[in-house]
């Protein structure tokens, strides 16, 4: 379902997408080591159940592979995610 793009506000450390009036989001810091830590994941109940926080969180792990980054997963959602996505796991980064 390809809904709305989701978008990469560098500035505001988040991706997002625009759901009619809301919005659905994956918030990163960046750690210390310059890790991006995938911290917190929102899609409003009205938008829930169709995939939208799959594909934040792709998007979020398509540009962490694409810098070649390394990302923490303090997010439950990512943490999922990535079990289901094993493609991503070599840029976890190492406790």
């Amino acid at each position: 379902m390809d809904k709305t793009d989701v978008i990469h506000d560098e500035e505001d450390l988040r991706f997002y997408m625009e759901l009619e009036g809301e919005e659905a989001e994956l918030t990163y810091s960046i750690t210390e080591n310059q890790e991006l830590d995938l911290d917190y994941t929102f899609v409003p109940e009205s938008h829930r159940n169709q995939g939208l926080a799959d594909k934040l969180v792709k998007t979020a792990l398509e540009y962490v592979k694409a810098k070649n980054l390394t990302f923490v997963a303090s997010c439950p959602v990512v943490e999922t995610y990535v079990k289901r996505h094993p493609e991503y796991q070599s840029f976890l980064a190492q406790e």
